[in-house]
């Protein structure tokens, strides 16, 4: 598995697209907790900390697709690195003004939350042509892809906290968005960004949306956000039950872990059949695995149950990726992955709200039941789109820095041309 990813990276461009990538991201993986520990800091409320944190993701949710069709329109650095540095004022503004004035903090985070680049599906976009077009090595890129988002959204909580005891929380925000912005900076001078095209697009105001494939793919995934969402409240309350907020910790940290080795496995081997077909075997094992997690044992196995929910959601997204390229419609991509980032994004944050009274009402192992309801209905979407799903997909192959269609009778089971190069696979 390490020698398949080490070739991986020792592709010209691919290990500097991927750590610009992920240093780029570092402040929206960040931004909630920064927000709430400079408000806290300022002397500001819990309830005024959990609601700019709010506006700042519902503000990305927004800015992700709209800025992703503007990248399938104008290109990756024309967006990307404007809005890095937008998003990073946003911030800036928050830093110096404080939070005296509520309307000023608002619009402030709004700013961040909104411009917030599309980067992860402009990864996505270019692995591709840096790869060859060879199938077996995207599917690997793309698995490599979901492992390093789990280590980011690790690794960067505790940048905050370091940050923040070193210095202050204003300085924090100051410098993770500084960070930020030259982890884009070094994204877009790159030789594959400056050179990547969407291919042409059919002008549509739905864009993205307008294809029922997609659609229901990002139906399901929007379950899947709600059942990770109500599993960090549920948590919460289970480290309360036990008297030992680490306990916390240590779960979010196996749940982490068990991706991490879900993702590494499943990218060292290839996948035969369709990715459709793969993806509801993946779901079902996901939604399979969080019913566990209401037997609420002792703290050793609870994070050994915390870990097993894990192992299938690093797979599921890197299939999912596949999947949205396959049905995101010609000249859309950037703009799809982002939308599914939103979906994933809005309902991780409604599974929050929603296990905060199941767990008010029936207890720790009803915030966790909320996790097996969301992934029992993400697979029921899937189940129930399957027709919809498993549409013929358009085999595409890779030209340059541009995606140029191509249609035959040829088409593999995953899209890619029998004897020819692999179909192009491209994401927010």
């Amino acid at each position: 598995m390490a020698a398949g990813y080490a070739e991986l990276l020792r592709t010209r461009h691919a290990a500097r697209l991927l750590v610009g990538t992920l240093i780029g991201r570092l402040p929206n993986g960040t931004g909630p907790i920064a927000i709430v520990l400079f408000t806290r800091a300022e002397g500001g409320s819990y309830s005024l900390a959990g609601a700019l944190a709010a506006v700042y993701g519902l503000a990305n949710a927004v800015g992700q697709p709209l800025l992703g069709r503007a990248v399938d329109l104008f290109g990756q650095p024309r967006v990307q690195l404007p809005a890095a540095v937008v998003s990073a004022l946003g911030m800036v503004w928050l830093a110096v003004a404080g939070t005296g004035s509520a309307w000023a903090a608002y619009g402030a985070v709004v700013v961040a939350g909104l411009f917030t680049p599309p980067l992860e599906g402009g990864l996505r976009a270019l692995w591709p042509g840096v790869l060859g077009g060879r199938e077996e090595r995207v599917h690997a890129a793309y698995a490599m892809d979901a492992v390093a988002q789990e280590v980011m959204f690790t690794v960067g909580p505790l940048l905050v906290t370091l940050f923040v005891a070193l210095w202050d929380p204003a300085a924090a925000l100051l410098v993770i968005n500084a960070i930020g912005v030259l982890g884009a900076l070094s994204v877009v001078v790159s030789e594959p960004s400056r050179a990547w095209r969407s291919e042409p697009r059919e002008a549509h105001w739905l864009g993205a949306l307008r294809s029922p494939g997609l659609l229901a793919l990002l139906g399901s995934f929007f379950f899947v956000g709600g059942a990770l969402g109500s599993i960090t409240v549920a948590g919460v309350a289970y480290a309360d039950d036990h008297g030992n907020q680490a306990v916390y910790g240590w779960l979010m940290a196996a749940l982490g872990l068990g991706a991490l080795a879900g993702g590494v496995t499943y990218g060292a081997r290839q996948w035969a059949g369709a990715p459709e077909r793969r993806l509801r075997l993946l779901v079902a094992l996901l939604a399979v695995c969080y019913l566990p997690l209401m037997l609420v044992p002792g703290p050793v196995a609870m994070a050994g149950l915390a870990a097993l929910a894990g192992v299938f959601l690093a797979p599921a997204l890197a299939c999912a990726f596949i999947v949205v390229d396959r049905h995101a419609p010609a000249g859309t991509v950037t703009e799809a992955f982002s939308w599914l980032v939103t979906f994933f994004g809005v309902g991780a944050a409604i599974g929050t709200a929603a296990a905060g009274p199941a767990v008010e009402l029936g207890g720790t192992a009803s915030g966790f039941a909320v996790a097996g309801v969301a992934g029992a209905a993400a697979l029921l979407v899937l189940t129930v789109t399957q027709r919809i799903l498993a549409a013929p997909a358009r085999a595409r192959t890779v030209t340059g820095a541009a995606a140029v269609p191509v249609a035959g009778p040829d088409a593999g089971a995953d899209g890619g041309v029998a004897g020819g190069p692999a179909e192009r696979f491209v994401g927010n």
